[in-house]
């Protein structure tokens, strides 16, 4: 078993190379097939990385076999498309003119930002929003990896309160559907509190 954490600090073969934001799966095979590391030199991009480069991890690390440059020729994780906006004339300027010295319409491109997620599949953040049948119940701290197959097979919950906090560990199939960056649970939370609260046993790949 191994745990694949987002937002911890990822190193290449020949260094320190940024941190990871996304891990991203099917959610039909629960089996990992990348994660995303942002850059920790400008203009901080953020990369596709497949799950086969991943070397170690720990909660706090994750080590890739590639090095940096190989790291920069992969996959953008973000790409950006412009849209067509047309705006009538007389809302496109700040003040009155005569009816007849408005342009018809202006024309601008707006950048929309895209995630490049594989299609089927789902991008999980650390500090997704995780919901029990009757509502809020933690987030998302790390998964935990069958390093045979790379199937997930637990998601680790904390949970915070006002003078503690836990991690939980629920099995993958208690997750009922994910939308959006919300995980909802086929468990309610008092089933949920019921769970394991120490983390299984981790190895490095």
């Amino acid at each position: 078993m191994i745990d694949l954490p987002a937002k911890a600090e990822v190193h290449c073969s020949d260094g320190a190379v940024g941190c990871s934001t996304y891990i991203i799966g099917n959610p039909i095979s629960h089996q990992i097939t990348h994660l995303v590391v942002k850059s920790n030199r400008p203009p901080f991009q953020e990369y596709l990385v497949p799950v086969d480069q991943v070397e170690v991890t720990t909660p706090e690390l994750i080590r890739l076999k590639c090095t940096r440059n190989d790291l920069y020729e992969m996959e953008p994780f973000e790409y950006e498309e412009y849209i067509r906006s047309e705006t009538p004339g007389h809302l496109s300027w700040p003040y009155f003119l005569p009816m007849e010295l408005y342009p018809e319409e202006v024309v601008s491109y707006i950048p929309v930002k895209f995630q490049n997620v594989p299609l089927g599949e789902l991008a999980v953040r650390r500090g997704a929003r995780v919901e029990a049948t009757d509502g809020y119940i933690g987030q998302v701290d790390e998964l935990l990896i069958n390093s045979n197959n790379m199937q997930v097979t637990h998601l680790v919950l904390l949970e915070r309160h006002i003078l503690k906090q836990r991690e939980i560990t629920i099995p993958i199939s208690q997750i009922d559907h994910i939308f959006e960056n919300t995980i909802y649970l086929k468990l309610d939370r008092r089933s949920v509190e019921d769970l394991p609260t120490t983390p299984m046993q981790r190895w490095a790949l």
